[in-house]
């Protein structure tokens, strides 16, 4: 492993220099992975680890027929590489338990029953052991348990392993009952195709990712995202100025510059004027956001959170309410402009993200 240091401070690390994509598959020579949910990460790290030539199955159930005529889609075959959960459990050895927390949740006895001795039970996400007083997720004593945690969506997963980026990752080992759960772990890890992998604990994990996603990742973003459209808009801007300036040069400029280069960089490379603002305004904002950040880290940690998720994501209507919350964003007026912004930039050919093509991303795995 690799010692890093980052800001100060020295991390181990481990990378593909050091773990190999073909070490990687000689610790998984003999392993079926059994890819569980093909819905949000399952997708990207089953043809990651298909394309990086990982013997893969997909257990998706076929009450929902979308995810599973994807995964058609994709390549698995129905009965050779395709099959419904409790089967696909049945013939792996390293069970990658992709479903939702409440998913997970609701098809743990029939997981449970099915897994078999030294298998290997694998999560993107330490909620479901962490929070198990919740979940009643607990795992039997004989068999490893494990976690790679990309930093980042599903499909930036596949779409920067096809690239040959990779999304880094972090990982841990909860219980190792073979002598071997580490070791698969980082196998598991390079074979999805991570930058590369930082240690962490299934707590650690669960904590930041949860603070995170609701924090800058995503709720923070998209709650400051409106404020200064909407005071742009009340203060007589046109919807076209207000979210140019709020999103559109965030996402299709300057944050590609602190992605490259850092923050540091990009404040660098500025007019004086942005230069000046954005230094004085910035600890205006740290200071304004640090009680709600304080406060959502207490959520958290308290299990707040936890038990929301639980309560309300496993409602039967829960679909058409989260539907609606959606349209409601969709709707508004400023993703609205940003609807019509997208639809006049310059087309491009993307590049093809939804279908595997053998070999592809093995580019520098």
């Amino acid at each position: 492993m690799a010692v890093i240091d980052f800001g100060g401070v020295k991390e181990t690390v481990v990378t593909r220099k050091e773990f190999s994509l073909a070490t990687a598959r000689k610790v998984l020579k003999n392993e079926t992975i059994a890819i569980i949910g093909y819905g949000v990460q399952g997708p990207a790290q089953a043809l990651n680890l298909r394309d990086n030539g990982f013997n893969v199955i997909v257990g998706q159930s076929k009450k929902f027929m979308k995810d599973w005529n994807r995964a058609k889609k994709d390549g698995f075959v129905p009965g050779e590489t395709l099959f419904e959960i409790e089967e696909a459990v049945q013939r792996g050895t390293v069970i990658q338990y992709l479903l939702s927390d409440a998913a997970q949740k609701i098809c743990w006895p029939m997981v449970k029953r099915n897994l078999k001795e030294g298998d290997a039970l694998y999560f993107s996400h330490g909620f479901s052991i962490v929070y198990n007083d919740l979940t009643k997720i607990i795992a039997p004593e004989n068999v490893d348990v494990i976690l790679v945690a990309p930093k980042g969506s599903g499909l930036n997963v596949r779409r920067n392993f096809l690239s040959g980026a990779g999304i880094n990752s972090s990982f841990g080992v909860y219980q190792d009952f073979t002598g071997r759960a580490e070791e698969r772990c980082k196998a598991l890890g390079i074979g999805i195709g991570s930058g590369f992998l930082f240690p962490t604990t299934f707590e650690k994990e669960v904590t930041s990712d949860l603070v995170g996603e609701r924090g800058v990742l995503m709720g923070c973003l998209a709650g400051v995202m409106e404020a200064q459209y909407d005071v742009l808009r009340k203060n007589g801007h046109s919807p076209s100025e207000a979210f140019n300036e709020t999103v559109e040069e965030l996402t299709q400029s300057l944050i590609r510059l602190v992605d490259e280069n850092g923050m540091d960089w990009m404040f660098s490379n500025c007019s004086a004027t942005a230069q000046r603002g954005a230094l004085d305004w910035a600890p205006k904002f740290k200071k304004a956001t640090l009680p709600v950040f304080n406060d959502l880290y207490k959520a958290v940690k308290t299990k707040a959170e936890a038990k929301r998720v639980l309560s309300v994501c496993g409602r039967a209507d829960y679909p058409e309410r989260v539907k609606a919350e959606l349209d409601a964003i969709g709707n508004s007026e400023m993703w609205q402009a940003g609807k019509a912004a997208r639809s006049l930039r310059p087309k491009g050919k993307a590049k093809e993200i939804t279908k595997s093509t053998k070999g592809v991303g093995g580019r520098g795995h």
